[in-house]
């Protein structure tokens, strides 16, 4: 089965998350993280009663901004 991950750095540690099933794991590097999410999502997949999606889910990247431009000035 292929799955996505999605890692970000967090202070020291490289947080690696499969959204499809919502499964985390963590390591000191990106590539590690990655291998630990691989394992913890085969550990995932060991449990019988493990539901997992048919469809894919869908990335699309978005800008949205902070709110300061729609904040009103205060004099």
């Amino acid at each position: 089965m292929e799955f996505s991950a999605v890692i970000r750095k967090e202070g020291r540690w490289f947080v690696a998350w499969c959204p499809e099933i919502d499964v985390a794991s963590q390591g000191r590097t990106s590539a590690s993280a990655l291998k630990n999410l691989k394992e913890a999502v085969e550990l995932f997949l060991e449990d019988p009663h493990a539901s997992v999606p048919r469809t894919k889910p869908i990335f699309r990247k978005f800008e949205a901004g902070d709110g300061e431009a729609s904040r009103p000035v205060r004099a």
